[in-house]
């Protein structure tokens, strides 16, 4: 019973690592997630118990023990891994950046695929992504939806900063439209602050103008 009971420890810990780590979109190099230890040591100290519950059937909680114990120790960092690989393996050929930030997540659209010159109307293609963010986004139903809509330097730093907001509110409205609860999402103009490429003024340049959507975990 204790060598079953060990070998459950053991091989719950290595499915457990393995379902922690992600592929990255780009490079295809795997690489462990921040959530990793944690849920690792959850599933052994979930393991452990689960096998001195039940002499008579040790292997079998052993491995229930060790799912408890994951997700315990994983915690948001483990949601956020989750939903992190589904947004990659859903946008993986749409052009879209995904990247980790901590406990949050965030999902870099240039405004070209989004939008036309000087235009907050979104495009056919961009329907099309934001469908699929919003496949993801209604089933990780824990997280909060930032849009922040950004601008390069040309034109008047008033009619960016009205650009960048209509723009941000623009990629909202479809993704409620695409089933994503209003009071999860958050629009906000950003104009010409935080340029991704350092510019003077009156500089067009396409890697300035986007629209970022930033998810972070709920609280409460």
């Amino acid at each position: 019973m204790r060598t079953q009971a060990m070998f459950a420890i053991a091989v719950a810990a290595s499915i457990v690592t393995a379902s922690c780590q992600t592929q990255d979109a780009y490079t295809d190099e795997k690489k462990t997630s921040n959530a990793t230890k944690g849920a690792v040591i959850g599933a052994l100290g979930g393991a452990a118990v689960g096998a001195l519950t039940n002499r008579n059937d040790r292997g079998r909680n052993a491995l229930i023990g060790a799912g408890i114990g994951a997700a315990a120790g994983g915690g948001i960092g483990y949601y956020m891994d989750r939903q992190e690989e589904e947004l990659r393996r859903e946008l993986r050929s749409a052009g879209v950046a995904v990247e980790r930030r901590g406990d949050t997540i965030a999902l870099n659209m240039q405004n070209d695929i989004l939008f036309d010159l000087n235009s907050s109307a979104l495009g056919a293609r961009s329907e099309e992504i934001i469908r699929a963010v919003s496949t993801v986004l209604k089933k990780y139903d824990e997280t909060r939806v930032n849009m922040y809509g950004f601008t390069d330097t040309s034109g008047t730093r008033q009619r960016n900063e009205e650009l960048s907001r209509q723009r941000a509110e623009a990629v909202a409205a479809a993704l409620a439209r695409n089933g994503v609860q209003s009071a999860r999402l958050n629009a906000l103009g950003m104009g010409e602050t935080n340029l991704k490429v350092p510019t003077g003024d009156n500089v067009v340049e396409a890697r300035n103008r986007r629209v970022e959507i930033v998810l972070e975990p709920r609280q409460g």
